[in-house]
């Protein structure tokens, strides 16, 4: 069963994610084209630096030429965000994205970019997998692979368009004259080239890391976490550079390690990103957060006048309220963020270089500068525990989170109740816990945001008693 989770379908290659399932998705793809009077527009076809990702891309473009679609395929290995960027820059009617994102090396996985060039809605990946269910009952399988031929296809390369709109975007001036050193780590991904080019176009002194391709990704995931990052850490240390980046393996999500070494966290990230828009830029209007994401963000909001749109878990529904809402900034708790005047697709090259121009702009740390944003807002700490219990247990756990409602909690009243996703509890003190269940696993994921690690304890602890977690 072919089932589009959070950010597309994945699976093991080989075993899953094989030719003849690739084109069997899309068929499905270029069904839901046609149905929605796109397939005039094109389709743009873009894939990562994973192992057969370059072929398994072959492969989409000739069952989309079969299908009588044109395609922009990429002539090169591109992060998600220039796809999402192509499909505006081409007037496409979408994109597919063959790309794991932050998985290990042995997955792949198909993206489909709708026309807005934002991720696709679910009742979009549910079109999808019942025109997939359809050819699967019509018999199409390995057959059904089709070569197209070269009167469909264009290759392209919009790199160049990309960067010189993501320079639209920021302060390059400010860049420009800060003269900042800056280390980047693309962890092997689709990212190399991106934000080191653009930075030294700026006049940055930049150094990289692992700048170029390994489909094993050095034997370890390409995800920009605390735990990945420790080689740009200590490179950022021993060279005394202002920042480290770091891009996960299709460049849709950014970490951040500052100048003495610290991991900045997406929460905090997010934050920081919109206290500087509405402060140094003099941005106006809501901000967009998943449920699970910090409430500093409103702390910010809040003072300044404008609303917080919450969101269910997904880059997808940010998108959407970016889209809109005319939101300043849109991002979650797991990295993705985007921007006003941006595609509704979160773009960790983006991410990077908002943080070199939040150094430059405010002349200081971002560590600095979160102590600042805290001073004035409260300092908050945030953690998610992701807790596995037997798969039978699931439904009956499920069904106590959706009877989870008490007064008090860890020792403060409970104010307000959110199951926008999952049962989500807000304290009269402002800390907040939320549960819900991963979709396909028989796993429960506890976010909680409180005022100090110790509180943090206390209403996980109470939480899980709660539920019996």
């Amino acid at each position: 069963m072919i089932k589009f989770g959070t950010d597309g379908w994945r699976g093991v290659i080989a075993a899953d994610f094989t030719f003849a399932n690739v084109t069997l998705v899309t068929g499905a793809i270029a069904d839901f084209v046609t149905a929605h009077n796109l397939s005039g527009r094109g389709v743009v076809v873009g894939y990562d630096n994973r192992f057969l990702s370059a072929q398994f891309a072959e492969t989409v473009a000739g069952v989309l030429g079969g299908h009588g679609i044109k395609v922009y395929l990429a002539r090169r290995a591109l992060p998600t965000p220039v796809v999402a960027f192509a499909v505006k820059h081409y007037n496409a009617g979408g994109a597919v994205m063959l790309t794991a994102s932050h998985n290990p090396p042995e997955y792949n996985g198909i993206k489909f970019i709708p026309e807005y060039a934002g991720p696709a809605l679910p009742e979009i990946t549910e079109e999808i997998e019942e025109y997939i269910l359809r050819r699967q009952r019509a018999g199409a399988g390995p057959a059904a692979r089709a070569d197209g031929n070269d009167s469909h296809r264009e290759l392209v390369d919009p790199a160049e368009a990309y960067a010189a709109h993501l320079l639209d975007l920021i302060d390059a001036d400010t860049i420009r004259k800060a003269q900042l050193t800056v280390v980047v780590d693309p962890l092997y991904g689709a990212g190399i080239g991106y934000l080191d080019g653009l930075l030294g176009s700026l006049g940055a002194r930049v150094s990289t890391l692992h700048n170029h391709r390994d489909p094993l990704f050095g034997g370890s995931l390409p995800d920009p976490s605390a735990a990945n990052l420790e080689t740009l850490r200590e490179t950022v240390r021993e060279g005394g550079a202002h920042l480290g980046l770091g891009l996960d393996g299709d460049a849709d999500r950014l970490g951040v390690i500052d100048a003495d070494g610290s991991y900045i966290s997406p929460n905090q990230f997010l934050a920081l990103v919109y206290y500087h828009l509405v402060t140094r830029r003099g941005w106006a209007g809501p901000v967009a957060r998943t449920v699970a994401t910090t409430h500093l963000v409103d702390r910010i909001a809040r003072d300044h006048g404008q609303k917080v749109i919450e969101t269910p878990v997904g880059f997808k529904f940010i998108g959407q309220a970016l889209l809109e809402r005319d939101c300043v900034v849109g991002g979650e708790e797991s990295g993705g963020l985007s921007l006003r005047g941006h595609v509704p697709e979160k773009d960790g090259l983006l991410a990077g270089m908002l943080a070199v121009e939040m150094v430059a702009a405010h002349g200081k740390s971002l560590k600095d500068l979160l102590r600042e944003v805290g001073d004035a807002y409260g300092h908050l700490c945030s953690t998610r525990v992701d807790i596995r219990t037997a798969a039978d247990q699931k439904p009956v756990l499920l069904e106590r989170l959706r009877r989870l409602a008490p007064d008090r909690l860890a020792g403060q009243p409970v104010v307000t109740r959110v199951t926008v996703d999952g049962t989500k509890l807000v304290l009269a003190d402002g800390a907040w816990v939320l549960v819900r269940a991963s979709g396909t696993e028989p796993v429960f994921r506890v976010y909680t945001e409180a005022h100090s690690p110790a509180q943090l304890v206390d209403i996980q602890e109470a939480v899980r008693q709660l539920v019996d977690l």
